[in-house]
C-alpha cells in the first residue's frame, strides 16, 4: 500500500511555525550563504539596456558612474560647503541607497531567512561596486529588538577617492557606506540601528571596520544622527533661545525625558528639502504658509520654525480655525472687551495679543469666512487689532504662520477665499510632502514614535516583527505621519512587555487592502493563503485554462499569464516582469523559449 502524498498546505504551515524563530532572529554561526537571495539571484535582477540608456537592478533605475567623478563631486562638496556639511549630504545619500535596496530584497524575497535578508545587503553594497564586506559577527533578535555585527569592509571606493584627493586623515571617511549600512539594516530591522567606522583605511589602517548595533545599546547617538537628519533642529533652537539672556525659573522638580511629540525625524530628499526651506526662513519676519494633505506634520515644522527663529523665547500660539465656531471666531483671534456682548463678564486677551513677540499659526485657514478672512487680512496688513467691543487700537510685533490642505489658489478663483488675503500668506510657501513620497523616513519614524511611546506609557517594546515592517512600507498611509504615529501608538499598547509588535497589534481588518493582505500572508508570506482560496484560485485557473479534464497544462499557465502582462504593460517588458515578480532578462528568456521548436 503506497503512502498518501502529503497535503502541501499542511507542510506549508509547519515549515512555518518551524521556522518562525529563525524568521525573527539569526547570528554568524549558523549563517551558511545558501539560501535566497544569494548573490546568483542578486546578479539575476541587475539588468543592462543600452539601447534606451538605462540601467535596472530589479525595479529600480542604476547609474555606472566613474568612481574618479564621485571623487570629484566629494572634493566639491568638501570645498564649497565644508566638511561637515559635506559628510551629512554623503551620509544622508548612502542611507536612502540602502533604505531603497532594503525595499527592493524585502518584496522580491519575502520569505527567506532573517539572515540571508540581512545579508543581502552586503552582498548588493559588492555588487553595486561600492566595497567588499566580509562579516566577522553578527547576532541580531527583532523580538528583543538587539542588533550587533562587526564587517571588514575592503577595496572602499569612497576611501581611494578621499585618499587620492586628500591623503591620509585623522577621520574615517567611509560616509556613504556608513550611511548606506543605516539605512538597509534600520528599514529591515523597523528601529534604528546605528554603525560606526572604527578603522578606517583613509586613516591609515589596512583595511576598514565597522560595527553596528541598536542604537540603545550606544547609548547616546546625536553625533550619528546629526549626519543623518538634514538639520541638527534642536541645536539650531539652542543657539536661538541663547541669543537674549534667559530669565530666572522656578526651581521644578526634574521629570522622566520623554521625546518631543513634535520632534522632526527624517532623511529623505522631501524632508530635507523642506528643512532646508524652514532654516533659510527662520530668521526673517516673513509670513509662511504650509501647504499638504492632513497629517504631514504642519503644526510640527510650524513649532520647529518658530524654535530656530529669534523668536523662539516668546509664545508660540496654536489655532485650529476650523475647530472654532464663526460666531467666537473674531473674539478668539482678537479679544473681547467686558460687556461687548451678553455673558462677555470680563475682558480678556484674543490669539493675537498672546502671541505679542512670538508666532500666531493658523490651522486649516481655508475653512474661514469671507467676513473673518476680511478681519485678518487688515491685522495681517497693519499690524494692528481692536479687540471685539473695544476703542483701543493695539499695535503687536505676531509672525503669522498659516496652514491649509487645500489649493488656496483655486479656492480664491473660486470665489472662496479672498485673493488678496492670499497672497498676503503666500510669502514664502512650503509644500510638504504626503508620507508615501517620502518612505525612506518611515523606518526612522517608526523607531522615532517606539521610542516616544515606551516612554510615555511605561511600556518595554522591543520593536516591530519582520511582517509588521514590510506592512509599513506596502501601507498607503492615507492618514499620512498622523496615522503611523496612531498605528505604532495602538502596537505599544496592545503588544507584551518585552516582545515585537506585529500586524494585528496595529492594523484593524478594515485598513489593509487585499493587495497588502496578499503581500503578507496568514503568517507573514506571500503564499500562505488559505486552501480555500488555494482551491478557489485552482478552479478558477482550471476553468479559464484547463485542458477540459479538470487538469493543467502548465507550460500553457505560464505563457498566457507571460502574454497577458505584457499586453497590459502595454510592451514594455520591465513593467511586465516586475508585475510577474521576474526580472527583464528572466522574462525575455521565458518569452523566446516559450517560442522555439523543441528538437
Amino acid at each position: 500500500m503506497s503512502n498518501p502524498k502529503p497535503d502541501p498546505r499542511i507542510s506549508l504551515a509547519e515549515v512555518s511555525r518551524q521556522t518562525g524563530a529563525m524568521l525573527r532572529r539569526g547570528d554568524s554561526a549558523h549563517y551558511q550563504g545558501q539560501a535566497s537571495p544569494s548573490l546568483a539571484d542578486l546578479t539575476e535582477c541587475l539588468f543592462f539596456s543600452p539601447g534606451d540608456g538605462r540601467i535596472w537592478l530589479n525595479d529600480q533605475r542604476m547609474l555606472l558612474v566613474h568612481s574618479s567623478s564621485m571623487g570629484h563631486l566629494r572634493r566639491e562638496l568638501i570645498s564649497l560647503v565644508g566638511l561637515e556639511r559635506a559628510r551629512g549630504l554623503l551620509t544622508r545619500a548612502g542611507y536612502v541607497s540602502g533604505a531603497r535596496d532594503a525595499k527592493l530584497v524585502r518584496e522580491r524575497w519575502p520569505d527567506s531567512p532573517a539572515s540571508e535578508v540581512f545579508m543581502a545587503g552586503t552582498q548588493l553594497h559588492s555588487l553595486e561596486g561600492v566595497v567588499k564586506v566580509t562579516p566577522q559577527s553578527f547576532d541580531f533578535d527583532i523580538d528583543r529588538g538587539t542588533y550587533e555585527g562587526e564587517f571588514l569592509w575592503e577595496h572602499s571606493s569612497e576611501d581611494d577617492e578621499h585618499i587620492h584627493a586628500f591623503g591620509l586623515t585623522t577621520e574615517p571617511a567611509c560616509w556613504m557606506q556608513v550611511g548606506y549600512a543605516m539605512g538597509y539594516v534600520t528599514t529591515l530591522f523597523g528601529r534604528l540601528v546605528v554603525f560606526r567606522e572604527i578603522e578606517c583605511r583613509a586613516t591609515g589602517a589596512s583595511v576598514c571596520r565597522v560595527v553596528g548595533r541598536h542604537a540603545e545599546a550606544w547609548g547616546d547617538v546625536s553625533e550619528d544622527l546629526r549626519y543623518i537628519q538634514a538639520q541638527d533642529f534642536q541645536a539650531l533652537a539652542a543657539e536661538a533661545r541663547q541669543q537674549e539672556p534667559a530669565q530666572p525659573l522656578a526651581a521644578a522638580p526634574p521629570a522622566a525625558p520623554v521625546p518631543d511629540r513634535h520632534a522632526l525625524v527624517g532623511a529623505s530628499s522631501a524632508y530635507n528639502a523642506a528643512s532646508h526651506q524652514i532654516r533659510r526662513v527662520a530668521p526673517t519676519r516673513a509670513t509662511v504658509l504650509f501647504t499638504g494633505e492632513s497629517g504631514v506634520g504642519k503644526e510640527a515644522f510650524a513649532r520647529m520654525l518658530h524654535n530656530i527663529s529669534p523668536r523662539a523665547k516668546a509664545p508660540f500660539v496654536a489655532v485650529n480655525c476650523a475647530a472654532i465656531p464663526e460666531t467666537l471666531i473674531e473674539s478668539e483671534l482678537f479679544g473681547v472687551e467686558r460687556g461687548a456682548f451678553t455673558g462677555a463678564t470680563h475682558s480678556r486677551p484674543g490669539r493675537f495679543e498672546r502671541a505679542h513677540g512670538g508666532t500666531l499659526f493658523l490651522d486649516e485657514i481655508g475653512t474661514l469666512s469671507l467676513p473673518s478672512q476680511g478681519k485678518l487680512l487688515r491685522a495681517l496688513q497693519e499690524g494692528e487689532i481692536e479687540r471685539v467691543g473695544g476703542t483701543q487700537t493695539l499695535t503687536l510685533d505676531v509672525r503669522v504662520v498659516a496652514a491649509t490642505n487645500v489649493d488656496l489658489a483655486a479656492e480664491a478663483r473660486a470665489g472662496r477665499f479672498r485673493e488678496d488675503l492670499f497672497y498676503r500668506l503666500n510669502v514664502y510657501p512650503i509644500h510638504l510632502p504626503p508620507l508615501r513620497e517620502r518612505r525612506e523616513d518611515i523606518p526612522l519614524l517608526m523607531s522615532h514614535f517606539l521610542q516616544r511611546d515606551n516612554a510615555r506609557h511605561g511600556r518595554r517594546i522591543t520593536g516591530f516583527t519582520p511582517r509588521a515592517v514590510r506592512a509599513f512600507l506596502r501601507y498607503p498611509f492615507p492618514g499620512n505621519i498622523r496615522e503611523l504615529q496612531n498605528l505604532v501608538e495602538r502596537g505599544v499598547i496592545a503588544a507584551e512587555d518585552d516582545a515585537a509588535i506585529d500586524v494585528p497589534h496595529m492594523f484593524r481588518r478594515e485598513q489593509l487592502t487585499d493587495d497588502l493582505l496578499y503581500a503578507l500572508g496568514a503568517d507573514g508570506a506571500l503564499h500562505a493563503r488559505s486552501g480555500d482560496a488555494v482551491a478557489s484560485l485552482y478552479d478558477h485557473v482550471a476553468h479559464g485554462l484547463g485542458t477540459g479534464d479538470g487538469t493543467l497544462d502548465l507550460a500553457q499557465v505560464e505563457r498566457r499569464l507571460m502574454d497577458e502582462a505584457v499586453q497590459r504593460a502595454g510592451g514594455n517588458l520591465s513593467a511586465a516582469a516586475r508585475a510577474l515578480g521576474l526580472t527583464r532578462a528572466q522574462l525575455a528568456y521565458r518569452l523566446k523559449a516559450g517560442t522555439e521548436p523543441h528538437s
